[in-house]
């Protein structure tokens, strides 16, 4: 079965509608439909709650995370495991530690990240798919 991990960059562009919307809503659709495992770190999960309240209000942020509840994505604790291996990712690159999470994640799950963050092309050399939303 498919294993998506998805950071937070592709939810905000669903829930704002962005170009890639569509892209991201064909993957929550193979979740939805049992045909994909859908995961997202906490720590990435933060991250749409806290982009959320900041470009709106924290009523929006709260809704859209009640709307994150209606998929049937795996919220994953960042215990040491998790945590560690997100720490080894930051001390290798140049990226946001959060984003170091999702990946983290997508390696230890071996899930593909679903993303458009730019940011991820600097850990090109971690064996891990990236779907590109943008």
């Amino acid at each position: 079965m498919k294993k998506y991990v998805f950071d937070s960059y592709a939810l905000i562009a669903f829930f704002e509608n962005e170009p890639a919307a569509e892209k991201v809503e064909s993957f929550l659709k193979e979740v939805l439909e049992g045909k994909a495992r859908g995961f997202m770190s906490v720590i990435n999960w933060g991250e749409v709650y806290y982009a959320t309240s900041r470009a709106y209000d924290e009523k929006v942020a709260k809704g859209v995370i009640q709307e994150i509840e209606n998929y049937p994505l795996e919220i994953v604790e960042a215990d040491q495991n998790l945590t560690l291996e997100a720490a080894k990712l930051k001390a290798r690159y140049s990226i946001a530690y959060a984003d170091c999470f999702a990946l983290a994640l997508a390696k230890i799950k071996k899930a593909e990240l679903i993303t458009g963050d730019p940011e991820f092309r600097k850990a090109a050399g971690e064996k891990v798919k990236i779907r590109w939303l943008s």
